[in-house]
């Protein structure tokens, strides 16, 4: 077996690390509370890999001998396990599905190129015998990108990544990296780091995705206020097509035409099998500090945050959470400890608000994060500090921002933990304009809580605002309802409908930043307009005209009209 790492095929991390309530004595009441789910109940029956239905390999002896060639015996698996790994993303109804026993259609074999030399064979291998070719990074997608079709009857191989994980060259001068798409948030940084850099890109999903993935789904990090999106991050690219590698070299603009760039970003392995990125990178600031606020109202704290947005700071993260995920990040106070951000924020504090006449129960934590040099930092403190104070917010200090700091990418195990005792809890974010967000903050919140009441449960839905632009700005949807009785899944699609169809009414995008993939393809033609999908189906049919580049994502073209 190739030594690539890769999370438990049932669930989000690797083995051996799960989230525990026992140690936060209000998050059980809370839960119970808001979707009456008992978090002391027992685990459902664990998966076990044995009791898939799992097909046999639809190979051809002819094929899986030429794929051994290029890549060697130990990097052509066709092992149950590794080709379930393979199977799906790591997104609710993945997991649900994978549990279910309901795996329609699995990868026949997973090769792990060491090279880019191997993924052109691999490629052209493909083509020549009209097979389907499924890139495959870090396996984290929530938007359903990594799936076969359900009806795909031509063999399917997952082409793993894994073994190209090297920062290849840094150019000191110009702070560009060179990157191989392979490489996990961990393993980059850890490389770049010792050179005295760091990428800056840190998604919820950075200790399992990869930078190939990054850029196949256009992703955004936590610190992208400061760093950009990885649309703004990415310089140029390697990506391998039948017969060719498109090379795009890393410049810092170019009037060249359509941006063929702009093309690849977010492709999600339609148009070939990205192998190498080149990014922009930034030396390791001197000082790096996250502090965290209170504000009165969300409304208030969206209004800070767009006025920080317009301003002369330029933190690299600007967050705040509504009042039910504030009430949520409040009960998760460890016990006998202050290992939490309710354990942080003093009782006086909360009395003394509540003699100013605030509303405990509306009150919305924030985070906003600083980088640079100590005088850079302080101006930057100053600035945010006064129009925080504008819109009523008042501030906490570091204790709560390194609490944020230390576990942000801890929420998927939460989510496994919810499934594990009957509950399905899943996210759906979008951006709209600053004019905007209030109204589908609301407008949204409505629609999932009509969504409950329409499949008969008592759910819960709460938000944050994060990733500020000039214009607008990201919200971002948790939902959680107890998922007893039949048809889960099409009760989970009647709540995840609700909140992507209130997104397009209310002026925002289907997604940004998980994707499209198949979860969100519905939306696309009210996204982009009927125009803007001809133009993207005209890119994926020219580039990949028989459909063999992880076909039915973003837009669905029939099987018959392959060429």
């Amino acid at each position: 077996m190739p030594a690539v790492k890769h999370m438990k095929w049932y669930g989000w991390g690797v083995e051996g690390t799960s989230f525990h309530h026992e140690d936060k004595p209000a998050l059980r009441p809370f839960v119970q509370e808001i979707i009456d789910l008992d978090l002391a109940t027992p685990p459902g029956k664990a998966p076990a890999l044995e009791d898939l239905p799992i097909p046999t390999p639809q190979i051809s002896d002819a094929l899986l001998e030429q794929l051994t060639e290029v890549v060697g015996l130990d990097n052509t698996v066709s092992a149950d396990e590794d080709r379930i790994v393979h199977t799906y993303g790591k997104s609710i109804r993945d997991l649900m599905r994978l549990r279910a026993g309901d795996i329609p259609r699995v990868p026949d074999v997973v090769v792990y190129p060491g090279d880019e030399a191997e993924v052109q064979a691999i490629v052209d291998l493909a083509i020549a015998a009209d097979v389907v070719l499924i890139p495959f990074g870090g396996g984290s997608n929530i938007s359903g990108s990594l799936q076969a079709p359900e009806d795909e009857t031509r063999t399917v191989i997952s082409l793993d990544l894994g073994r190209l994980n090297q920062v290849v060259d840094v150019d000191e001068e110009s702070g560009l990296a060179w990157i191989q798409a392979g490489a996990l948030g961990p393993d980059l940084e850890e490389q770049l780091n010792a050179r005295g850099w760091t990428l800056g890109h840190f998604p919820d999903s950075f200790t399992h995705s990869t930078l190939g993935g990054w850029v196949a789904t256009r992703s955004s990090g936590m610190q992208s206020d400061k760093y950009g999106d990885i649309a703004d991050i990415t310089r140029g690219l390697r990506m391998v097509m039948p017969g060719r590698v498109l090379v795009l070299r890393g410049l810092p603009s170019t009037s060249t035409g359509p941006s063929v760039r702009e093309m690849v970003l977010g492709s999600e392995g339609r148009l070939g099998v990205i192998t190498e990125v080149t990014v922009q990178v930034h030396r390791i600031p001197e000082e790096r500090v996250i502090l965290g606020y209170l504000f009165p109202s969300f409304e208030a704290g969206v209004g800070a945050m767009q006025e920080i947005s317009t301003s002369d700071a330029a933190p690299s993260v600007t967050r705040v959470s509504d009042a039910g995920e504030t009430r949520f990040s409040f009960s998760t106070r460890k016990k006998g400890k202050g290992l939490s951000v309710s354990g942080l924020v003093s009782k006086g504090l909360f009395k003394v608000l509540e003699r100013r006449g605030w509303d405990l129960s509306a009150v919305c934590l924030s985070f906003v994060g600083y980088e640079g040099g100590p005088d850079h930092v302080s101006r930057q403190k100053a600035i945010v500090k006064k129009i925080i104070a504008s819109h009523g917010g008042i501030g906490l200090g570091k204790g709560p921002g390194e609490l944020y700091d230390q576990k942000k990418f801890d929420t998927p195990y939460i989510r496994d933990f919810l499934l594990d005792r009957g509950a399905a809890a899943d996210v759906s974010e979008t951006a709209a304009p600053w004019s905007k967000l209030v109204p589908m903050y609301d407008n949204v919140t409505a629609a999932a809580k009509k969504a409950f009441a329409q499949i008969g449960v008592q759910g819960w839905v709460m938000c944050h605002l994060s990733h500020s632009y000039h214009s607008g700005a990201c919200l971002y949807f948790t939902f959680a309802f107890r998922h007893d009785g039949d048809d889960p899944l099409g009760r989970y699609d009647v709540v995840k409908s609700a909140i992507q169809q209130a997104f397009l009414d209310t002026d925002g995008t289907l997604s940004h930043h998980h994707g499209v993939g198949t979860e969100h393809a519905p939306w696309l033609e009210q996204d982009i307009s009927a125009a803007g999908v001809h133009l993207m189906e005209g890119l994926f049919a020219g580039a990949d005209p028989g459909r063999n580049f992880n076909p039915g994502k973003i837009t669905v073209t029939p099987p018959t009209s392959r060429a």
